[in-house]
């Protein structure tokens, strides 16, 4: 391989990593929101983690006392955290757990810089849905699942395998965060009864 070749190849991989703050925000909406959905608490909705955290006098309470800044942040940030473990454990469930592309894993890279734009976004804004207004269209004070299904609508019709520890989409992983997010959302119709696990095998 040539010089040149070696420049081309290199500038290619970097236009791959490029990625912009809409995509970004994207992510961090889509996680926020399936991570709220998921939730089974004083207020049921799914019930794919037995948690109380998006709750009056759950989670909201207690976050409040202890943080009351930034307490709206904290309840989506453990919401999401709990969603992560468990699609951890889905992933892991299968042969190549490190090859599986999924909402709440998008490879370091990636996952590295959505952390860092939760805390940009933390640090200028106080409401997450003032911040990220596409949860506004999905966070709800009453739980509507048939709204919520009208939401995952909109990302159009995944395209997937069902295979032992969830739902393959077919094709390799998008190179754009955007379109990767928009058909991981997508395959999470029809609901399901436990966490259907959405992903893609490969690397993006």
């Amino acid at each position: 391989m040539d010089t040149d070749e070696l420049s081309l190849s290199d500038s290619q991989r970097a236009e791959h990593l490029r990625i912009v703050v809409a995509d970004l925000d994207l992510a961090i909406s889509a996680q926020f929101a399936i991570a709220w959905a998921g939730e089974n608490g004083e207020d049921p909705r799914l019930g794919w983690w037995k948690t109380d955290l998006s709750s009056e006098f759950g989670g909201e309470d207690l976050y409040q006392r202890l943080l009351p800044a930034t307490w709206r942040w904290a309840v989506f940030q453990s919401l999401r955290e709990v969603a992560r473990r468990i699609d951890h454990q889905r992933r892991s469930e299968g042969h190549d757990a490190d090859g599986v592309i999924s909402l709440f894993s998008l490879g370091f890279e990636i996952d590295e810089r959505i952390e860092d734009r939760i805390t940009e976004l933390k640090r200028d804004f106080s409401d997450p849905l003032q911040a990220l207004p596409l949860l506004q269209n999905v966070i709800a004070t009453e739980w509507n699942a048939s709204e919520f299904r009208n939401w995952l609508s909109g990302f159009g019709k995944g395209d997937f395998t069902t295979v032992p520890i969830g739902r393959r989409l077919k094709g390799k992983p998008p190179v754009s965060l955007d379109t990767a997010i928009r058909s991981l959302l997508a395959a999470f119709q029809p609901l399901a009864e436990s966490y259907p696990l959405p992903h893609f095998q490969g690397t993006m």
